[in-house]
């Protein structure tokens, strides 16, 4: 069946409206010569298994591609991206020509060490129509991953701001800069703490601290944007752990131990064991509660100057075995229909990467929501993350610091 019939008729299934005519349709004779290769393939989209309402969401979006395009997507749940980087990596020194991932959910160190070592196929995003729907413009980080430029070659997927939440009823005034939050964790002995390190939450956290500590924009701050070298580390992490030398005796079992994950730390205040727990998604708290896993007393906030943001991104291996077939999935993920579904809070809540005021009015209205609960009290500024460098850098002097592995 030929591609426009096909998405028409997905268009109105989803939309009740013959009007919505997707993005995807705009080229048909290319779109009909991708659709052709990819007919029977199956990707292997290499992604973080660990949350039930992502794989949920990510099996939705399998299916809705297996009925477009008569494509399967088998959603290998990994716990680390870098394992990822490391497996196509050493494909690539084995000569490996047909990989075993065909798509995989990055940002970040990863995606930095996958474009400098000639690891990922592209350009990608000049292949994807719905691209066009993108905000490049307002959200600047869908084309800079953490200080280092996209250049096409990973697809935007969804947005992300370091977002903290408290119990209204038990915190009241929740600490709004890492000033207060000392003070906090020094006042509510054992009540806060952070995911350990590798957990990218407890990387981010730290990056945060990190930020906020050096706050010259001339002498300080541009260092973060630029590989990080052993002086510039040396120098500018100094403070980072200071403050960390005088937070951690006041957190969960004295800083000797630290949560898992940041889903962990989340359960122990559920649980009434913490007072403090963060996030990467705005609109995690509106889906617990929701979902009535979380007290609907919880609001989200962010520090009135501003957190660290970012935007994750899908991208697909130099050696991928169904190019095509990622390519068709890559761009149906980026579609307004999958865009609304995955920003609901009751599918997964996760931002849109999507310049809603671009999309025509029956697109738009796939976004209209109701007031969120625990929704985050005033937007503030997203900060850009620091180059990728720092991340490791950052988590091998915090492992070695603390001694914790």
């Amino acid at each position: 069946m030929p591609l426009n019939t096909i998405n028409r008729r997905d268009a109105l299934a989803l939309m009740g409206s013959a009007l919505a005519v997707p993005a995807w349709a705009l080229d048909i004779k290319a779109a009909d010569a991708l659709q052709q290769e990819a007919a029977g393939q199956t990707v292997y989209f290499n992604a973080w298994g660990g949350s039930d309402v992502i794989n949920r969401y990510i099996q939705w979006a399998g299916q809705k591609v297996q009925q477009l395009y008569g494509v399967r997507v088998e959603h290998v749940k990994v716990s680390d991206a870098a394992d990822v980087v490391k497996r196509v990596r050493n494909e690539k020194l084995a000569g490996k020509k047909d990989g075993t991932v065909d798509l995989v959910w990055i940002n970040g160190e990863n995606f930095l060490a996958m474009k400098r070592e000639s690891l990922l196929h592209g350009p990608i995003n000049e292949l994807l129509r719905n691209y066009t729907w993108v905000d490049t413009q307002g959200k600047p980080t869908t084309t800079m991953d953490f200080a280092e430029a996209v250049d096409g070659m990973e697809a935007p997927w969804g947005m992300a701001q370091l977002t903290f939440m408290a119990d209204s009823q038990r915190v009241p005034k929740p600490p709004q800069n890492i000033a207060e939050l000392l003070a906090f964790a020094k006042s509510n002995p054992g009540r806060v703490t952070y995911p350990r390190l590798p957990d990218f939450h407890g990387t981010t956290f730290l990056k945060q601290v990190l930020l906020d500590l050096n706050t010259d924009p001339k002498a300080q701050r541009p260092a973060f944007y630029q590989s990080a070298t052993p002086q510039a580390v040396e120098r500018l992490c100094k403070p980072l752990w200071e403050y960390l030398d005088a937070l951690h005796p006041h957190l969960w079992r004295a800083g000797k131990q630290f949560a898992q994950s940041a889903a962990a730390v989340r359960q122990m205040m559920n649980d009434g064991e913490l007072l403090f727990a963060l996030t990467f998604n705005p609109n995690e708290a509106a889906n617990e509660i929701a979902a009535n896993r979380m007290a609907a007393s919880v609001m989200s906030y962010q520090f009135p100057g501003g957190t660290i943001g970012n935007t994750h991104f899908v991208a697909v291996p130099f050696n991928a075995r169904a190019k095509a077939a990622a390519l068709l999935f890559a761009d149906f993920l980026l579609s307004p229909q999958a865009q609304a579904r995955k920003a609901d809070i009751a599918v997964w809540g996760d931002p849109t990467v999507l310049a809603l005021p671009k999309l025509p009015a029956e697109l738009r209205a796939l976004f209209d929501s109701k007031p969120l609960p625990g929704q985050v009290l005033s937007s503030t500024p997203a900060i850009a993350e620091p180059h990728g460098s720092w991340v490791g850098a950052l988590e091998a002097q915090w492992i070695k610091r603390y001694g914790i592995a």
